[in-house]
């Protein structure tokens, strides 16, 4: 029997804890627009599936409930493409329903293909995968291969591509093999569970930001988003500050949310989460897998100190932090051992992304390709800042927030804040946090006015 992945064992103990929900489904809407071939697209779907046993793997239990993977053999795998017409209004919500999918990770195969008929000659395609089956550094290796599978059916033949030359249970094995036993001293898994034992001892929680509605006894994971921006001009600006520093644009950005964090009541001692991809190996470049991990960026702000001493101590920590990513985040959970509850993440409560993933590609001959819009009503954490570079438009922004907490007028004044601040500390780099403004025009002229009539 097959272990689960150290992350995978995660996502299983929050499915057997919570039960099935859509909070970790990935989803991607694409608009097909020419002549589809809908036997070749259905032949396509079960050949990414062969190849890719992630796609195929239930999660199931001993007789003692100790989880381990069942790869499905190819013969017992069969995806279906399940389809269903929609007038042009109803494929947001015909959408927003495949994407709210629950998966039952014991009996069914962790990847749902919905094709919605719009027209003879109109179609959206809607690809779901359950976390545990992959993530971000997923999509462009699924784009690749449902493209060359499709193009290859179209024409009467099979995909000629080559054998991957491992699979996510290879890689389980290898990921226990590599960091070893906890209990060994001189094992990867003990040097580096050290560093994070130290490094965030008496971390406090959960982070106390004002939020519009107490926290509730267990999170709801209910969510909603936002979108921002930063200009192209500003993008150059924070890119001249991270040249300078010698630090990354990530960093800087990082750096900005703790002051903001900080700013709007959160301490002195701000956690930030953030995802690291985990593709350690070249090998595991092209397969469809769940291999990103998640590390602990944890800031001490007290003393009101410089952004440039604030950047040069984020750099510090973050490259410590990359030669210590192999830790799982599950087990940092375990050493680490905070207070723990159904209200909070662990750890942290905020996460910030920054996306530089391939940007997937799907190239399907008589077929134009183009991304639909995919709302995700879930928040896995009270905020999450997600970010990426969009080349010639600088850099889009998404704030996803806990709808138990916050009101939408609420984070949208978040996420303008956290543009104002990247603005000012880019202007003055060495200005100390505690001049960084986070008020509104309007907030400044009704704070003013109380203080006059005080």
């Amino acid at each position: 029997m097959i272990p689960l992945s150290f992350a995978q064992r995660r996502l299983w103990f929050i499915n057997r804890f919570e039960g099935p929900s859509a909070t970790y489904n990935i989803p991607v809407a694409l608009r097909l627009t020419g002549t589809l071939d809908r036997a070749a697209l259905t032949a396509a779907v079960r050949d990414v599936v062969s190849r890719h046993e992630s796609l195929r793997t239930l999660i199931v239990e001993d007789r003692h409930g100790e989880p381990f993977q069942h790869v499905l053999p190819d013969n017992e795998a069969h995806p279906q493409v399940e389809t269903a017409d929609v007038t042009p209004d109803g494929v947001a919500e015909a959408v927003k329903a495949a994407v709210a999918h629950e998966f039952d990770l014991a009996t069914e195969m962790p990847l749902r293909t919905l094709l919605l008929r719009l027209s003879p000659d109109e179609h959206v395609l809607v690809l779901v995968i359950h976390h545990i089956a992959g993530d971000g550094g997923s999509a462009a290796p699924l784009a690749r291969d449902v493209s060359t599978a499709y193009a290859a059916r179209c024409l009467g033949n099979a995909p000629g591509w080559e054998e991957l030359p491992v699979q996510y249970t290879d890689y389980t094995l290898w990921q226990r093999e590599l960091l070893g036993d906890e209990n060994d001293p001189n094992s990867v898994l003990a040097a580096q569970s050290s560093y994070w034992e130290k490094e965030l001892a008496d971390v406090p929680q959960p982070l106390q930001l004002p939020t519009d509605r107490p926290r509730p006894a267990t999170a709801g994971h209910v969510g909603a988003s936002v979108d921002f921006a930063l200009d192209p001009v500003l993008l150059q600006q924070v890119e001249k500050l991270a040249q300078d520093r010698g630090v990354t644009v990530a960093m800087v950005l990082q750096s900005a949310l703790a002051v903001l964090l900080n700013r709007l009541g959160g301490g002195d001692d701000i956690t930030l989460g953030s995802p690291i991809a985990g593709r350690t190996d070249e090998e595991l470049a092209d397969m469809v897998g769940f291999f990103v991990n998640t590390w602990v960026l944890r800031t001490e702000l007290a003393g009101n100190p410089a952004f440039t001493d604030l950047l040069t101590q984020v750099r510090d920590k973050s490259l410590t932090a990359y030669d210590n990513q192999d830790v799982p985040f599950e087990r940092l959970v375990e050493i680490v051992n905070p207070d723990r509850s159904a209200s909070y993440h662990p750890l942290f409560q905020v996460m910030f992304a920054w996306q530089n993933n391939t940007w997937p590609e799907f190239d399907m001959p008589g077929l134009r390709v183009t991304f639909e819009p995919v709302s995700t009503p879930t928040a896995k954490f009270d905020l999450l800042f997600n970010l990426a570079e969009v080349p010639g438009e600088g850099v889009r922004g998404t704030l996803e927030y806990a709808v138990d907490l916050f009101d939408r007028d609420t984070v949208q004044r978040i996420a303008s804040r956290f543009v104002s601040v990247v603005r000012q500390v880019v202007a003055d780099p060495g200005c100390r946090i505690g001049s960084v403004d986070v008020l509104e025009a309007g907030e400044r002229e009704v704070l003013l006015g109380e203080w006059i009539d005080s």
